[in-house]
């Protein structure tokens, strides 16, 4: 069962779970979730957003590429450390994340990526536009602090590659109960 809410009236919690880290689902072959600390809530177009950043050599990026679609799913209480350690350090090309991090999905109401149960606020997005970032026109502190060129891009704890920012249309917004 999902409760329908209103973005704006859950924007403060949401913009004050990101930090702490909430998942990013994608869907193509198979599911997908990788914990997020950056994002942006907001309203482009005249449309409620929600923008997503995915470094260049992971597999999210493939699945969202490829569909389009992704669902962003917030705790309601604080994260689960076995949720956060299995979508926040491994790759979904290597491990079914359903599975190792005891998930249990939710099907969507507007598109084909789901929801998470354990983490039940929920926001289906349709990608509007995508564009990957000019690592030389950021300020030199945020490029040497966050984008250093010492880790391979292919390895999930990679922090040299560029990010792509995915503006979402939010199509849905929930509480799964």
């Amino acid at each position: 069962m999902k409760e329908m809410i209103s973005v704006t009236e859950y924007a403060q919690m949401i913009t004050e779970a990101l930090p702490r880290g909430i998942l990013l689902n994608t869907k193509d072959k198979k599911f997908n979730s990788m914990v997020i600390g950056w994002g942006g809530l907001g309203t482009v177009w005249g449309k409620p957003v929600f923008t997503v950043y995915v470094r260049e050599h992971r597999y999210t990026k493939a699945q969202i590429d490829s569909t389009g679609e992704f669902t962003i799913s917030v705790p309601l209480d604080k994260p689960i450390p076995l949720i956060s350690k299995v979508c926040g350090t491994q790759s979904g090309r290597d491990v079914d994340k359903e599975t190792e991090a005891h998930l249990t999905l939710e099907d969507a109401e507007k598109i084909s990526v789901p929801g998470i149960k354990e983490y039940p606020l929920t926001l289906e997005c349709k990608v509007l536009y995508s564009q990957k970032q000019e690592l030389e026109k950021l300020p030199d502190d945020i490029r040497e602090n966050m984008y250093p060129q010492d880790v391979d891009g292919t390895y999930p704890m990679a922090n040299r590659d560029a990010h792509t920012a995915y503006i979402g249309e939010i199509v849905a917004a929930y509480i799964i109960k």
